[in-house]
């Protein structure tokens, strides 16, 4: 029989898998359907709107799948969650109504996302149900409510990009009514599978109590949301929509390649909050699992790089390759990092150390957003790019330097190890060979072999990963 881990894992890749090749498609669509104006203007609208819903939500989505996960009574905390994300949706939405009547807004950007914030908001209102299924840890479900706004999204788009033409208030529609269709699956679902009536009731105190706990999270989603998107909104401010179309396609290509992050991230929230609970905390259980995903971060920048420009160029027709060399470069040195700082970050959330989770993303933000402003007007995207990647180091020296869990102090070993083979091995395949497709498949090789000599990988590997599933 598959472990639960197992079955999770295919699960919740099953999803992020659909909702990254349908979501690369739609990105694609628009690089290559738009000129790169207008592909920024709409990135850059969808970069303002991702920000404000994550801080819109006020951390309440993660506490609440920790609630769930820990045993708390699942529609006293939906019901008031409920409440929280309808008067949140509606006020922002009411906002930006006012705004555009008291300035008499004729501003393109601003038009754009008082459109496109019509869908945001109605997907919004979904966001409880989906972290009531993740921490009932039903990924399966989760996945049929994830998937249906880009499967439809990027259809239709296709369709009118192959038979009609691609205008942006076509992909501004497509995007609303995609939204609202997610939004209606996910009451449909939830209603069907976990047999729940989603009844709202006003609970001052309740909701009252419920603000004053994520309050910590609050100001890590206030910061996350700032270091998630600033870098787009800052370059499309103030160098141009054109520039930010060039990085925000580097970027994208960059989180499509944290897919198996992605896959892990969510699981590890219930996961960790049930082994902490526990007396005895399995420390080698958790140096295996973070030795792997260095391997595979670091491996998946190997590739990335290596592919990138002939790859690139060839599906863009010349327009977002070699171009951004450079940026890709520089952002995929960011990606063990990310592992490193998902997984302590986890361990941190699932013991309650929420002000020491704070007080990193604070740091990590004024690293962030200073060289931001410092770099991004004198070197641009590479700029943008180094900034995150600063913030990233940063990041994880602090989570390191505070971690309290015996026997995982020295982390930062398989990080070092992992990236440093991976870069080695990189420059010596296109030191050999010229061609991508002969340099790749060297490159591998030359990492599986470094990996063995520096003890990343060990024989003995294959017996713990299996006690490490089940």
């Amino acid at each position: 029989m598959k472990s639960r881990l197992v079955k999770n894992l295919s699960a919740n890749a099953t999803q992020l898998i659909i909702n990254q090749v349908f979501g690369f498609g739609i990105f694609y669509v628009l690089s290559i359907g738009l000129d790169k104006y207008n592909f920024g203007q709409i990135n850059l609208v969808m970069a303002i709107l991702l920000a404000a819903f994550n801080i819109l939500s006020f951390g309440i989505d993660q506490l609440i799948i920790k609630k769930i996960a820990a045993g708390t009574e699942i529609s006293s905390v939906l019901s008031i969650y409920m409440l929280h994300v309808l008067l949140a949706g509606f006020v922002f939405y009411a906002i930006l109504i006012i705004g555009y009547f008291l300035f008499q807004s004729d501003n393109y950007t601003y038009n754009l996302l008082l459109l496109m914030s019509i869908g945001k908001a109605m997907l919004f209102f979904s966001t409880p149900l989906k972290q009531v299924v993740n921490g009932l840890e039903k990924f399966k479900l989760l996945a049929y409510m994830s998937v249906s706004s880009n499967i439809l999204r990027c259809l239709v788009l296709v369709g009118f990009y192959l038979i009609y033409h691609l205008s942006v208030f076509t992909i501004v529609s497509v995007f609303v009514f995609g939204d609202i269709a997610e939004t209606i699956v996910c009451f449909f679902l939830f209603d069907r599978s976990i047999k729940l009536k989603v009844d709202i009731k006003w609970d001052r105190i309740g909701y009252s109590n419920l603000l004053r706990e994520s309050l910590p999270q609050t100001g890590v989603v206030l910061i996350t949301s700032a270091l998630a998107r600033f870098d787009w909104i800052f370059i499309g401010f103030m160098v141009s929509a054109i520039s930010l179309a060039e990085y925000s396609f580097a970027y994208k290509i960059f989180e499509i390649a944290t897919l198996p992050l992605l896959v892990i991230a969510p699981i590890l929230i219930p996961c960790f909050t049930k082994m902490f609970q526990q007396t005895e905390i399995r420390v080698n259980e958790l140096k295996i699992l973070l030795r792997i995903e260095m391997i595979v971060a670091a491996l998946v920048a190997l590739v990335l790089n290596i592919c990138w420009a002939p790859v690139i160029d060839d599906i863009t027709s010349g327009k977002y390759g070699v171009i951004n060399v450079k940026t890709i470069f520089i952002l995929s040195l960011c990606m063990p990092f990310l592992y490193i700082n998902n997984f302590l970050w986890t361990i941190f959330f699932a013991q309650g150390r929420l002000k020491a989770i704070l007080i990193s993303f604070v740091i990590t933000l004024l690293v962030n957003v200073g060289f931001d402003i410092v770099l991004i007007p004198i070197f641009k995207n590479e700029g943008a790019a180094f900034a995150f990647l600063l913030a990233c180091v940063v990041q994880s020296a602090y989570y390191l330097k505070n971690n309290t869990v015996a026997g995982l102090t020295h982390l930062w070993l398989p990080l070092s190890f992992c990236t440093v083979s991976a870069l080695i091995s990189g420059f010596a395949s296109k030191m050999l060979f010229a061609n991508c497709w002969l340099a790749l498949p060297a490159a591998i090789v030359f990492y599986i072999i470094l990996l063995f000599v520096s003890k990343q990988l060990k024989l003995s590997d294959r017996n713990s990963f299996a006690v490490l599933l089940n």
